[in-house]
């Protein structure tokens, strides 16, 4: 059966192989279902403007307008406090695979709704030529 693609998302294919080889116990069902429907390209062909693992981006909340630089990290490696958010988070699950512009919709621990824009990509590995981080 052919899988539906997200026409504005899209996730480097090394991005997508270290994902799908986290702990199934840490990965949740949802964050599955959208890594398996986000189009997938070799890192050297990835746009400059979509956010992949390690990308720096700074998002802007839609209620409060208030910006935010967050890195997007692997578990091991989140720090929330500093910025560095898990890709397995609510906020991580959202953003991976975004494009500058879009708008990243994830649900808290307790239920709320939370929205925010990617306002812009300050650093992405793959456009400073690092496409094995």
């Amino acid at each position: 059966m052919q899988k539906v693609l997200d026409s504005e998302r899209m996730l480097t294919e090394l991005d997508f192989a270290r994902l799908k080889n986290l702990p199934a116990a840490q990965v949740s069902t949802d964050l599955l279902d959208t890594l398996e429907s986000l189009e997938q390209v070799p890192s050297q062909s990835i746009p400059a403007d979509v956010v992949t693992m390690y990308s720096q981006v700074m998002v802007a909340d839609l209620q409060t307008g208030k910006q935010q630089k967050l890195t997007l990290c692997y578990p091991a490696d989140a720090e929330p406090h500093v910025g560095f958010i898990s890709v397995l988070s609510p906020v991580g699950a959202s953003l991976i695979g975004q494009r500058v512009g879009a708008i990243a919709r994830w649900q808290t621990p307790n239920g709320d709704q939370c929205a925010a824009e990617v306002v812009e990509l300050l650093f992405q590995p793959e456009a400073s030529g690092d496409y094995t981080t």
